[in-house]
């Protein structure tokens, strides 16, 4: 197949996070906006060209308190920085339907190489709509220190309240573009 455009469909798409809460359990997220510009041939990614936008303040962790703190100078300050960027600069197959997409990672004004960890998880048409759609999922942990997000503080039993170690999964569903 040929490189394509294709769109996200964001009904059936997520991009979500998780990372260590008081050291016992696991603070969980969302970024409700999101979008990409990617044009691939989905069955071999290694050529695509694939840029991710997210917005920051669309945080979403169920907890308006909470949301609100991490949209601060304290965390993303969302204000000042209002996207997370991805641009990939290099993708390699590790095997089956499953990838290595190397890339720059831009958080809080900071870039780090970043890898994900992404499973074509196969294309299908739209019974409604009739259009060609692809499915991907994937993974990657960041250090948030090393992108600025450096706020905590200690319990009183030992430890910190936030991690350093932040899981990012996303579960994307493509539209290819007319």
């Amino acid at each position: 197949m040929a490189k394509l455009n294709w769109t996200v469909d964001k009904a059936h798409s997520e991009v979500g996070f998780s990372v260590k809460h008081m050291m016992i359990s696991r603070a969980k997220g969302t970024f409700d906006n999101f979008d990409a510009r990617i044009k691939a041939d989905v069955e071999d990614l290694t050529d695509a060209e694939i840029e991710v936008t997210i917005d920051v303040a669309s945080i979403n962790t169920r907890n308006s308190d909470r949301d609100n703190h991490l949209r601060s100078e304290d965390f993303f300050d969302a204000e000042s920085h209002p996207n997370i960027t991805f641009i990939a600069t290099d993708i390699k197959k590790s095997g089956g339907n499953n990838y290595k997409v190397n890339g720059d990672l831009t958080l809080k004004g900071t870039t780090k190489p970043a890898t994900l960890d992404v499973t074509f998880e196969g294309e299908s048409k739209d019974p409604m709509s009739g259009d060609l759609v692809a499915g991907f999922s994937g993974s990657t942990s960041i250090n948030r220190k090393e992108f600025g997000l450096t706020w905590n503080a200690s319990l009183e039993t030992g430890g910190v309240l936030v991690g350093e170690d932040v899981k990012i999964q996303f579960e994307l569903e493509l539209h290819k573009a007319e």
